[in-house]
């Protein structure tokens, strides 16, 4: 017995594409299901200036199959030595839709990021003036602090006085992964939305250490308590308008995820869709799926909801889905949720 779910094409606000041969491996992962991406400017070099952004997207269109329609947001890479007119001049021509917030080291090639937030307040007074969202990965870096605790300090040190300093901007907390984060969303009505990942919904820490160290569950932010993860589900299900999916999904090489220093990092753009439809039927909201992965994040972004539908089908067998992907030389690991899934996306 067959069971069905159309919904509008769904957005991931927060994607992971990488370059060359990677890019090209992973790019029809997303593109098979998702209209359009925020694309994260951490490559190596980083995507800090407009011309940066437009020459990432260009490679992005050419590595791109033919007959599939995707389309690339571009976001640049805050620095201490950002130009705010070139941040003007890279949002008017609609090249760019959002800044990437890094504390600097909070995760993979964050180098660059941000030390002394005073330094970049003009670039913020800029972005409020125009209306332009700063997506922030909401971690201290601080050596004393707990990791399980980085993003509910940044809260309140870091996050909390820059938007008190600055009226207007506005402000996507990228994957939340505790309650503290679900909460200060909620606590604030205006110019502020959040993200949450697939995999977040799915495993808590135990999932990481339990049994021996799964380094294809370490991402970060680190998945948190139980508690939190179900602070998270309760938001992404709940329709509220503030939350929306991005998935983060961050490919890997395999040798470099199972290694000494494992890469951080899960990749869901494969079965993202599917693993959605099982988690919002355990909380009896499938009626609520589209708003999270298709109304919400437009919303905030000031974009239309795509024309196109996508149709999610449930069957009675498990759905198979590849335990990884060919990226030149490489393999990259799909993220397993460890259970039977029966959705796919039809």
């Amino acid at each position: 017995m067959t069971q069905s779910l159309t919904i509008a094409r769904p957005d991931d606000w927060h994607l992971h594409l990488r370059d060359g041969a990677m890019l090209a491996a992973v790019l029809p992962e997303t593109a098979r299901h998702f209209a359009r991406a925020i694309i994260m400017p951490n490559l190596v070099p980083p995507v800090v200036t407009g011309a940066d952004a437009a020459a990432y997207r260009a490679r992005i269109l050419t590595a791109l199959p033919d007959g599939m329609h995707f389309e690339p947001l571009m976001t640049l890479y805050l620095t201490e030595h950002t130009d705010p007119a070139d941040i003007r001049a890279a949002a008017a021509s609609g090249l760019v839709r959002a800044l990437k917030l890094y504390p600097a080291g909070a995760t993979t090639n964050s180098a660059s990021g941000v030390r002394d937030f005073d330094k970049i307040r003009p670039v913020l007074d800029t972005m409020a003036e125009i209306g332009l969202p700063l997506c922030i990965h909401g971690e201290v870096t601080d050596p004393d602090i707990d990791i399980f605790d980085r993003e509910a300090i940044f809260i309140d040190r870091v996050l909390d006085p820059i938007r008190s300093a600055t009226p207007g901007l506005r402000v996507v907390m990228e994957h939340i992964t505790t309650a503290n984060g679900v909460d200060y969303v909620k606590a604030n009505d205006t110019d502020l939305g959040a993200t949450i990942t697939t995999h977040h919904l799915i495993i808590n820490r135990n999932h990481i250490l339990v049994g021996g160290i799964k380094p294809h569950y370490y991402c970060l932010p680190v998945a948190k308590r139980e508690e939190h993860r179900l602070a998270l589900r309760a938001a992404a299900t709940s329709g509220d308008t503030r939350f929306f999916l991005g998935t983060d999904s961050a490919p890997h090489p395999d040798h470099l995820k199972e290694n000494a220093c494992g890469c951080a990092g899960c990749f869901t753009a494969t079965n993202t869709m599917a693993l959605l439809a099982h988690v919002f039927e355990e909380e009896n909201a499938l009626n609520r799926l589209e708003a999270f992965a298709s109304r919400n994040g437009p919303a905030f972004y000031r974009l239309p909801v795509n024309a196109q539908t996508l149709t999610l089908t449930k069957s009675d067998t498990p759905t198979a889905f590849p335990a990884g992907i060919r990226a030149g030389d490489d393999t990259v690991t799909v993220f397993d949720p460890g259970f039977p899934v029966y959705w796919d996306v039809s």
